[in-house]
């Protein structure tokens, strides 16, 4: 593994959520009541989980999303949380009037979840002011697609400047969405890339959405691993086999944890074993995204799979 001499800096561009987790043993069916073993309150969302992880593995982070304004302690909370993290939020976007976002999750004995998220209208609207200015020293952005409003600007700046464009593709979008075609690499999930080409079959779908669009373009299916096109034929690669204890939030890691290696390497290859290798240990612990591993832990991981 070739090693960094510096810190990659990325710009994290997208929504962050305020998750209200809590572990039961089985989900209750419907009127049902369980009880639940654990519970934690957190920050998550795409663009924030992918956030802490980028920054526990050692990058320089700047989040730049639209939360509630300071009154909201919903927003407070996540701010906080970004801030113990050395991640910088001082470009941060708070929407006066308006709250944050906020989930509701249940996690089972074996890691799946139920997710139930409020999404206030009022964060949809925001821009980010000066994105030239805001991705000037740059060497990735990393975005989501919830929040275009925030993330194509982004996008279109770091595209001037010629620097990787990293797009978590969570929300099912057509094939000429304009934030889909500015990126430069395009991770999807497995859901997503369905619905937005109806195809079920994964391959399927990967060389459809292949058709009209000409960066790097794969799909990552959990403990199926990931799937990605390399001169129209689809490659796999798994996933590393651990025991799942709470999956929330490890599709961002393995994006965040994509975007910083590749930064390190330009080697799509490489980035995503260490970004599976990011994506599994979070797996193994509960808290969403408080379980994102160190730089350290994700290189003493790989070295015991060589």
């Amino acid at each position: 593994m070739t090693e960094p001499k510096t810190a990659v800096r990325i710009v994290c561009a997208g929504g962050a959520v305020q998750d209200n987790v809590m572990r039961v043993e089985k989900f209750p069916e419907p009127g049902g009541k369980v009880s639940a073993t654990d519970f934690i309150i957190t920050s998550g969302g795409q663009a924030g989980n992918a956030a802490v992880a980028m920054a526990r593995l050692g990058a320089q982070v700047t989040y730049i999303g639209a939360v509630g304004d300071e009154s909201d302690h919903v927003a407070n909370g996540i701010l906080k949380t970004f801030a113990n993290e050395k991640i910088d939020i001082s470009n941060v976007i708070r929407v006066p009037g308006a709250r944050s976002a906020a989930s509701l999750i249940l996690l089972d004995a074996e890691g799946e979840k139920m997710i139930a998220t409020l999404r206030p209208t009022g964060l949809s609207q925001a821009t980010p002011d000066n994105p030239d200015g805001l991705v000037a020293e740059a060497d990735a952005v990393m975005l989501d697609n919830r929040y275009s409003n925030i993330s194509l600007p982004i996008c279109l700046a770091a595209k001037k400047r010629g620097i990787p464009r990293v797009l978590d593709f969570d929300k099912p979008t057509p094939p000429d969405d304009p934030l889909f075609q500015a990126c430069s690499h395009v991770i999807c999930s497995a859901d997503a890339i369905r619905e937005s080409t109806g195809i079920d079959d994964l391959h399927g779908a990967l060389k459809k959405l292949g058709e009209s669009y000409s960066g790097f373009l794969a799909a990552t299916s959990g403990p199926d691993g990931v799937d990605w096109l390399d001169n129209g034929a689809v490659r796999h690669m798994d996933a590393f086999r651990v025991k799942a204890v709470d999956t929330l939030g490890a599709g961002d890691t393995f994006h965040g944890a994509f975007a910083v290696r590749f930064v390190e390497c330009r080697d799509v290859v490489d980035a995503m074993r260490f970004a599976a290798a990011a994506a599994a240990i979070k797996c193994t612990r509960f808290g969403g995204l408080m379980g994102a591993a160190t730089r350290d832990e994700v290189e003493a991981f790989l070295k015991e799979r060589p």
